[in-house]
């Protein structure tokens, strides 16, 4: 499966504008055979907004589904993006997948929160493993600070994920989880998984871009830069399944050993 990583930080506070960058970058990425593309962590209105976080939350059926929706239908490709949603008077850091056919297929909410802004602004989730089936291929959602903890990963390899979409806002000077942790990541639990990062100055951050879609092998399919980027990169359900062949980490676990990491 074709799949782009949009390296953007759109339009902070604009979610009209932010639309219609997700909007280019589909058409590009459909016109370049892409069938999936995944935008950052709180794409949607912008990341480091303060207040306007809570302004411009909307529920995972809102107004702005609805316009992605309309989006994925007219470029028929499914798209994976970041925002805030609102579920009553709780704000969580979510990553929705829309279809090709605007179906909505899942809705992830950030389990880890990162620093005092986050824990500032939003409420955890509390379900570490969230999963849709798109194009033969079983896609599972995680936010960013998530992917840096070995659990929630191997909970999703234990329940059969192939491609881990991580919309990411991932700030200087952690760049090691780009450049290190994803492609370990995705060696260790046999899947795809695809980290898309925020670029450039908001507010207190400085994120570094370097996007990674890394495969079962440890090797990085695809890394942006450091600016604004539409990177390609193919997952492969025969690689896959070879790789996982060879490798024997999960079959080779001990589960009764590991209590006590609970």
């Amino acid at each position: 499966m074709r799949t782009a990583l949009l390296q953007s930080s759109g339009r902070p506070g604009s979610i009209v504008e932010n639309l219609k960058v997700l909007d280019e970058a589909a058409g590009r990425a459909a016109a370049a055979g892409a069938a999936l593309l995944t935008a950052p962590e709180m794409f949607l209105t912008g990341y480091a907004i303060g207040d306007d976080i809570g302004r411009l939350a909307e529920s995972a059926d809102g107004e702005s589904a609805d316009a992605i929706a309309e989006i994925t239908g007219r470029h028929g490709l499914a798209i994976a993006y970041g925002y805030p949603e609102r579920d009553g008077e709780a704000v969580f850091n979510s990553a929705q997948l829309i279809s090709a056919d605007g179906t909505r297929l899942a809705n992830y909410r950030k389990t880890h929160l990162f620093g005092g802004f986050e824990r500032d602004h939003f409420t955890p989730g509390e379900q570490p493993v969230v999963q849709a089936e798109l194009d033969g291929l079983t896609v599972g959602l995680m936010i960013c600070y998530d992917v840096e903890f070995p659990e929630p990963v191997r909970a999703h390899a234990l329940a059969g994920t192939d491609l881990l979409l991580v919309p990411t806002a991932n700030m200087h000077p952690f760049q090691i989880v780009a450049e290190s942790v994803i492609p370990v990541r995705a060696w260790e639990n046999q899947m795809y998984v695809a980290y898309v990062n925020r670029i450039g100055r908001e507010g207190e951050f400085d994120f570094f871009g370097l996007s990674t879609l890394a495969g079962p092998d440890g090797i990085a399919r695809a890394r942006a830069g450091v600016g604004e980027e539409l990177t390609f990169a193919d997952v492969d359900r025969a690689q896959l399944n070879a790789s996982r062949a060879a490798n024997p980490y999960l079959t080779d676990r001990r589960p009764g050993l590991y209590g006590s990491l609970s």
